[in-house]
């Protein structure tokens, strides 16, 4: 049935949880496991999008009618750093 467990298997892990847990902290304790999985689920397809989509390239926009300026990195002037002594 699942994986290599077999129903008197299945049905020994049920009636340990249950003497465990309680008839009544059972349904509690599915309702957390399955919100976990989908925790997990939804976590593992995100990594997954990330890594097969790419990130969409955002180039900076100016104003219509502006000339664009462009200066090269040597003509940028930058500023001395200041002096501890």
């Amino acid at each position: 049935m699942f994986g290599n467990l077999g129903m008197g298997e299945l049905m020994g892990i049920l009636v340990i949880v249950l003497v465990l847990f309680g008839a009544k902290r059972i349904p509690e304790i599915s309702a957390s496991f399955g919100k976990g999985i989908r925790e997990f689920k939804k976590n593992v397809n995100d990594v997954e999008r990330s890594i097969t989509e790419p990130e969409p390239r955002v180039e900076p926009r100016l104003p219509a009618g502006d000339p664009v300026i462009r200066r090269e990195t040597a003509e940028e002037v930058r500023p001395e750093p200041k002096r501890l002594i």
